[in-house]
């Protein structure tokens, strides 16, 4: 039996394998659990494996590199086009084998131990963030009912609670009083983790040399570099910045037809927690544009002059995910951009 690709639909204790030789015609199909799985391609001599970039990829990608094979990832949307007739699991594994055989198709990097540390980390601050939005905009609500209003703002609710809660001429039962005294236990051990988690982060910043050259770049801190690293890596996977900028959602979504371009609003592909980071980042830069280097602040008030101010975020956002990625790919330190004629020229982006 010979075999050139191999596609592996990934499940969570099934993996079923289709193996098509030279001439891309399927020779086997295999369902194997994991440990048979491994088992099996320990023996095997292939062009390359392919399966989806899911949950359990990238250990499965990295067993497999262990034994000498070519893995790649494919984003679950590129398969899509390959599936033929009805879906099933087997037709689902021809159809990574044929697409992973594509010469022009896009691959997801295989992630390291290091990264899927960083990115689980984000991951559950990012949900106890979630969770305690969601708390105290359930405490406003139950004020709200018994006619009380509490300012815009986190901090003036945090203020406010304990008076509410021991102030007798409120007239709140006992009932609402209880829940809401539980309701600010859970906001403290909320905030006890969220501090814990950001203690972490910086401590990783602060250890990781290529986290202190992103951290130089105006709206980039900590947060954001260990999720760009835990995300990219080295950003090999990209040619040039613009790619990354498209990836993370950042540059205009394209309906051209006819000759006739047509630019709409930004794509919001991909991965939109890195996203969010660079547009937050973009509008501190923007509130304290004026304390930034020569170069960088002319830029910002000739764009600010033109667009409105969320256009003109959501630009700067572009601009220092491309820096990042230059910083990221080419191994160098941030130089800020200079005034036109005044020397140097600044880090390249492209």
């Amino acid at each position: 039996m010979e075999l050139h690709t191999i596609g592996i639909d990934l499940g969570k204790t099934v993996f079923h394998l289709v193996g098509l030789n030279l001439r891309g015609e399927v020779v086997v199909r295999k369902k194997f659990s994991r440990k048979q799985l491994l088992h099996f391609t320990a023996n095997l001599r292939v062009e390359r494996i392919g399966m989806e970039a899911c949950g359990g990829s990238h250990f499965l990608g990295r067993a497999l590199r262990e034994q000498g094979h070519e893995v790649r990832l494919i984003p679950a949307q590129y398969v899509k086009p390959y599936v033929k007739t009805n879906k099933s699991d087997y037709i689902d594994a021809e159809a990574i084998a044929e697409a992973v055989g594509r010469p022009r198709m896009r691959f997801v990097p295989i992630k390291t131990d290091d990264q899927l540390d960083l990115q689980s980390l984000h991951r559950v601050r990012e949900r106890w963030v979630m969770r305690r939005t969601a708390v105290v905009n359930q405490i406003r609500g139950l004020l709200l009912e018994r006619g009380i209003t509490v300012r815009k703002g986190r901090c003036h609710l945090d203020a406010m609670l304990p008076g509410l809660l021991e102030d007798a001429s409120m007239k709140l039962s006992g009932s609402v009083r209880l829940l809401l005294a539980q309701l600010k236990l859970e906001l403290d051990q909320l905030a006890i983790r969220l501090e814990e988690a950001e203690v972490l982060v910086e401590k990783t910043a602060q250890e990781s040399e290529v986290c202190r050259r992103l951290d130089a770049i105006p709206g980039i801190g900590p947060l954001t570099a260990t999720a760009l690293i835990a995300a990219i890596g080295n950003g090999a996977a990209f040619r040039k910045g613009r790619e990354f900028a498209a990836w993370v959602g950042l540059v205009p979504r394209e309906h051209s037809t006819g000759g006739k371009q047509k630019l709409l609003g930004i794509s919001k592909r991909g991965n939109s927690y890195l996203r969010r980071l660079f547009v937050q980042g973009a509008r501190a830069v923007l509130q304290f544009r004026d304390k930034q280097s020569p170069g960088l602040s002319a830029w910002l008030a000739q764009l600010t002059s033109r667009p409105h101010y969320n256009v003109a975020g959501v630009a700067l956002a572009n601009k220092l995910a491309r820096m990042a990625w230059a910083v990221l790919a080419k191994g160098e330190v941030y130089r800020p951009p200079l005034l036109a004629g005044s020397g140097s020229a600044p880090l390249a982006c492209r």
